[in-house]
């Protein structure tokens, strides 16, 4: 496995607060009962990831301490069967896969698959990306109108829309998070703007920057 090089972009206003506890191979210990040395390239993928996967976790779940025990199950199972998640083509969408199954998993324990928990991580994406879009749809004042649409996105869409205008990642961060190339990522992105202004019955709406990104 390549490990991408630490981003020089940051990671995001206020992600110092998104930190698992230095104590992490402690609860690991304590959660499957057995004494575990973490590999290096396994430490250096934990490095580069986890922060970001918990964040997003934090997205989608509303809850700080919901999101560390599922980032925390995430990385026990990449721990404990790390020479087979090696073997994928790319570990980097085998854990990003496994963390969105988690979330699922969590809500869909706790009762809170489809109410509460998404309305709220939709109107966070939609008032993310009205801002980010403003120009493109200046004609709107409101994320109201978006919410439907932001809902209606395919999940690589959404995933991008919530990493890139959300969490402020940005597009190569995104393709090392999601374990996709980056231009891929803008695909997504332009695909999700352009589903969302048909959706909104924007019919001619000009390209931005970010694009050249």
């Amino acid at each position: 496995m390549n490990i991408p090089p630490s981003p020089d972009e940051s990671d995001g206003a206020g992600e110092a607060q998104f930190t698992l506890p230095t104590s992490f191979l402690d609860e690991l210990n304590d959660l499957q009962g057995v004494e575990y040395r973490m590999q290096p390239d396994l430490e250096a993928f934990y490095d580069l990831y986890a922060r970001a996967h918990l964040r997003y976790a934090y997205t989608m779940l509303g809850n700080k301490q919901a999101a560390k025990a599922v980032v925390l199950r995430v990385y026990s199972h990449l721990a404990l069967n790390w020479v087979v998640v090696l073997e994928e083509e790319s570990p980097e969408a085998y854990a990003f896969a496994l963390l969105k199954q988690r979330v699922e998993t969590h809500l869909r324990l706790t009762g809170a698959t489809d109410e509460a928990i998404q309305t709220t991580s939709y109107q966070q994406a939609a008032r993310a990306t009205l801002e980010a879009m403003r120009r493109q749809f200046e004609v709107m004042d409101s994320a109201l109108g978006l919410y439907t649409a932001i809902a209606s996105l395919p999940d690589r869409q959404y995933d991008v829309v919530v990493l890139h205008y959300v969490l402020g990642y940005t597009c190569s961060r995104i393709a090392n998070i999601m374990g996709i190339r980056p231009d891929t990522v803008r695909s997504h992105r332009r695909l999700a703007r352009d589903r969302i202004a048909t959706k909104l019955g924007l019919s001619d709406h000009a390209a931005t920057d970010e694009d050249k990104e």
